[in-house]
């Protein structure tokens, strides 16, 4: 009776461990496990297409992660998604006014997130700056139909 109680306990406890190693994967995965709890500051960026990006997905300069998306809007006025993204602290006044913020994706069919480019300006950005260059998402199905409509132009005109 003795051990049978004891396997319980083991197999409980074992059964405990896999649910929190399920949990940190799931963290992990969905990105909200590393997710910078410090100082921010809000810069916003206006795209044509953001594509598949999402709230919380990273903001990153030279691969490194500086910050993550805070929200994302419409504004009917432009025609335009209004990204707001919140970058970390440290770097306020540390990021060329004039850098570029573009749509990636991470790997082929990976998440999308936003990269910035810093430009060469003596200004830069604070509280509440607006990332003026931005490039919009690159939308898999708009590149596969030009591909195909690209080769049926050229079989029409032979």
């Amino acid at each position: 009776m003795q051990n049978k109680r004891q396997i319980e306990i083991g197999v409980g406890i074992f059964m405990a461990i896999g649910f929190a190693a399920l949990f940190l994967l799931a963290m992990q995965i969905s990105n909200l496990g590393s997710a910078y709890s410090g100082e921010t500051f809000r810069v916003t960026a206006r795209f044509d297409n953001i594509g598949g990006l999402k709230v919380k997905a990273p903001v990153t300069i030279a691969g490194v992660e500086v910050g993550r998306v805070q929200a994302i809007s419409y504004d009917p006025d432009d025609f335009r998604a209004v990204v707001e993204m919140g970058l970390q602290a440290k770097y306020l006044n540390k990021i060329p006014e004039d850098s570029f913020a573009k749509i990636l994706t991470a790997g082929l069919l990976g998440e999308q997130y936003v990269g910035i480019d810093p430009g060469g300006s003596e200004e830069t950005l604070h509280d509440g700056s607006e990332i003026a260059i931005t490039q919009s998402a690159l939308v898999l199905e708009e590149v596969v139909g030009q591909f195909i409509f690209g080769k049926g132009q050229e079989g029409a005109s032979k």
